[in-house]
């Protein structure tokens, strides 16, 4: 075998092609491909890790900053209290947060944004409302106040009103705000985790 062909495989391999995709893309039995990725000492990925590989071809779509000033601690410090309140914590592949208030979006938003730097293509939203209200409106003015363009918004899911005074109070619905990561899901638990124990000690 040529250098060239195990560095082929090699690369396939971590790239995130699966051993069956080798072997149709270059040709090999799939016999033959588990034997060299073994005799190159290529450890073999979990289905999650492989799964992974394969929705995330160039890496991770986040990179945490480093926290030098404290604005950015601040940002910190609120994004992860955001989420500790409103999050969803029982997920661990996405993270996702919901609420009706724009700034609250908006600043969580700034969080993943600024401080967690994730890609902004995988920044996503859902819509839920009921159905009295303006769908388009509505659909709008969470483009505009969060910045995703609507082909980046989910399904949308209309529920039937029962009337009363929740319009003043969230006149376009509630938004949920995610990012699909079990790796960046993961670090914020674990932020939160340190918070929790941080912040809830007596002092002294």
């Amino acid at each position: 075998m040529s250098s060239q062909t195990k560095e082929k495989v090699v690369n396939l391999y971590q790239k995130g092609l699966s051993m069956q995709e080798i072997s149709d893309k270059i040709g090999w039995k799939y016999g033959k491909v588990v034997y060299w990725l073994r005799k190159f000492n290529i450890p073999r990925r979990s289905r999650s890790a492989a799964n992974y590989l394969k929705y995330n071809p160039d890496g991770d779509p986040f990179k945490i900053k480093k926290l030098k000033t404290k604005k950015d601690i601040e940002l910190f410090n609120l994004g992860i209290g955001l989420f500790l309140g409103e999050g969803s914590k029982k997920n661990r592949f996405n993270v996702t947060l919901a609420n009706t208030n724009p700034q609250i979006l908006k600043l969580f938003l700034k969080f993943l944004r600024e401080i967690c730097k994730v890609n902004e293509a995988k920044i996503k939203a859902a819509l839920n409302i009921f159905n009295d209200v303006n769908l388009t409106q509505a659909l709008n003015f969470w483009s505009k106040v969060t910045d995703i363009p609507l082909s980046r918004f989910g399904k949308t899911m209309v529920r039937k009103s029962r009337g009363g005074t929740y319009k003043n109070k969230s006149p376009y619905g509630t938004l949920t705000i995610y990012v699909a990561n079990i790796k960046l899901k993961a670090l914020m638990d674990k932020w939160c985790e340190n918070a929790l124990i941080q912040y809830s000690e007596r002092p002294g």
